[in-house]
């Protein structure tokens, strides 16, 4: 039997409830691709300068940094489900809301509340899919929630990409108007309604009920797991690696506008062809899992290859060879996120999956919260050279450590897995 067979009967094996998840899984990957395609020139539009840009971008993971550990232990108590749908409500009402509000203090609540939103919402996948996923399909499904998102997105970008102009005529003003991305982004909330129903209908895993006993001893677990070092271990790398992401990733658009003058059509297109290699990167990614038999192997290596396509993209003088080494970067750097996340929920107690979840995701948010907006001001300043060199040095420092702190230690867990039995992972 093939590996594309024993994926498409990995795949037909996944439970109904795992099927709906990842179709809320593709409508949401549609809003978000057309969102963060437009929003940074929406806000322009408006007339607002790059320090607020900045700062509105970093409010949403302020939010998560905040709420993030009780966003996790709210997950653990009232199920996956419950703070799936709650955390889409918030999310898509927080987003609607950006599109119409005034005042800068104004934007700056509703954009915290869609974070909050948004971070409970994520929080609440990986323990939810480790739950319908045995050891055989489970770094398929979380490869696939990471690469239909892109996939779809790919789309979301195509399509959006031409929306401007098509508002543009049909409101009579400019394609580059205030007007007229808001209308792109009005749609994209329009259509975040849509990843309510299959959430709604899916059935949460009895298995994923939290026992009341653990329910109670909340804040005493939560102590005992911030003070394991492990637990520290897993969080290290994603907090540096989302702090080297969030100074230049949210940019790319205006560094691709500014820098060689492309315009929002084309830019569409760019960024589609971005989401389709991610997310035929991430099927490849269980492969070649398998093929090393460790996931720590296939993350460093991916991660590291993506490098030196970070260089390239950031000093090319021409935008052929940037748009080539964006698009690597992006398919080497993102294969590795659902295996590391997977990795992590493996070697964590079930029982501790939501809380271990939102410390992992406050670490990434932790760099997302100051990040844009110290990006916004050195931009201003200096231009994005600096940008792509800080980047680079701070992904360096994340593969590192994760090589360094979990190499050994999967080495030797699947050693022990084959004496006992339990095959590779």
């Amino acid at each position: 039997m093939t590996t594309s067979m024993n994926t498409w009967h990995q795949i037909k094996a996944f439970p109904k409830s795992g099927q709906l998840f990842l179709l809320a899984t593709i409508i949401n990957g549609i809003i978000f691709s057309s969102w963060q395609l437009f929003f940074n020139f929406f806000i322009l539009a408006r007339g607002f300068e790059k320090d607020f840009l900045g700062l509105i971008n970093s409010v949403p993971s302020i939010a998560g940094l905040i709420l993030g550990i009780p966003m996790g232990m709210i997950s653990d108590r009232i199920g996956r489900k419950p703070a799936m749908l709650i955390g889409l409500a918030m999310s898509i009402t927080g987003m609607g809301l950006q599109l119409f509000v005034q005042s800068k203090g104004l934007l700056v609540l509703v954009a915290f509340i869609g974070g909050a939103g948004n971070s409970l919402y994520f929080i609440s996948q990986a323990p939810f899919m480790m739950k319908v996923t045995d050891t055989n399909n489970r770094a398929l499904m979380f490869s696939l929630n990471f690469g239909l998102s892109t996939l779809a997105g790919a789309f979301g970008n195509i399509f959006a990409g031409q929306m401007p102009g098509w508002f543009g005529n049909l409101l009579s003003v400019p394609a580059d108007s205030a007007q007229a991305f808001q209308s792109v982004l009005l749609v994209s909330v329009v259509l975040g309604l849509f990843a309510f129903i299959p959430i709604f209908i899916l059935k949460e895993p009895i298995k994923d009920q939290i026992p009341n006993q653990v329910k109670a001893n909340q804040w005493k677990q939560l102590h005992q797991t911030v003070r394991r070092g492990f637990t520290w271990k897993l969080v290290i790398p994603e907090m540096l690696l989302g702090f080297g992401a969030a100074i230049t990733i949210p940019y790319m658009n205006l560094f691709f506008s500014e820098t060689f003058q492309v315009k929002s059509s084309v830019l569409g297109i760019v960024f589609s062809l971005s989401a389709l290699f991610v997310g035929i990167g991430s099927i490849i990614g269980p492969r070649l899992v398998h093929h090393f038999n460790s996931k720590i192997k296939v993350v460093v290596l991916s991660q590291a290859s993506s490098l030196i396509f970070l260089l390239i993209l950031g000093f090319s003088p021409y935008l052929w060879l940037a748009v080539i080494a964006f698009l690597f970067r992006g398919v080497l750097m993102n294969m590795a996120v659902p295996l590391y996340n997977a990795f992590c929920m493996e070697n964590v107690a079930d029982s501790e999956q939501g809380v271990v979840n939102s410390l992992i995701s406050n670490s990434w948010t932790a760099g997302w919260a100051i990040g844009p907006f110290l990006s916004g001001l050195i931009q201003i300043r200096y231009g994005f050279q600096p940008l792509f060199l800080t980047t680079t040095a701070i992904y360096f420092f994340s593969i590192l450590s994760t090589w360094v702190f979990f190499s050994r230690y999967e080495r030797e867990k699947l050693e022990k897995d084959r004496v006992f039995g339990h095959g590779t992972i």
